[in-house]
């Protein structure tokens, strides 16, 4: 009966952790937010401007594979085994499509160790859209 019992806990103790990295990549910068599979408690935040010091390079691809690069580390260390992939562009009447950083960041944590479950779009979609700025006779300049 104790082999049983040993068994048991070690069948326990293998458990892995998943966890949900949320990849919200504009033009202008990408964050890596990475929270429990529940989506409640962050584990990791990392975004492209902490990793850059000028403005116009926080939406860049190498500034999203740093930032995707240190919350893998994060993750790692905190014993999340691998990630379901949100990714997410601006949406509503702005592009729906990702920025460049978004490609560069789902690399980066399949480079770092993570394994990689489900990947899929949330960026908002408007079935019927609210007015888009601008006026009549568009942004003038």
């Amino acid at each position: 009966m104790s082999k049983k019992k040993e068994e048991k806990s070690e069948k326990r103790t293998k458990r892995e952790l998943w966890g949900i990295a949320h990849i919200y990549s504009t033009l202008n910068n990408t964050i890596v937010h990475i929270t429990d599979l529940t989506g409640a408690e962050t584990i990791a935040l990392t975004s492209g401007g902490m990793f850059v010091k000028a403005d116009r390079y926080e939406g860049s691809p190498y500034a999203a594979m740093m930032a995707a690069k240190k919350a893998a580390e994060i993750a790692l260390s905190k014993g999340i085994v691998g990630v379901h992939l949100r990714v997410r562009g601006k949406g509503g009447h702005h592009s729906p499509t990702p920025g460049p950083g978004a490609q560069a960041a789902i690399r980066a944590l399949a480079r770092s160790g993570l394994k990689i479950g489900l990947v899929e779009d949330t960026t908002p979609i408007p079935h019927d859209r609210t007015r888009r700025p601008g006026g009549r006779r568009g942004r003038r300049l």
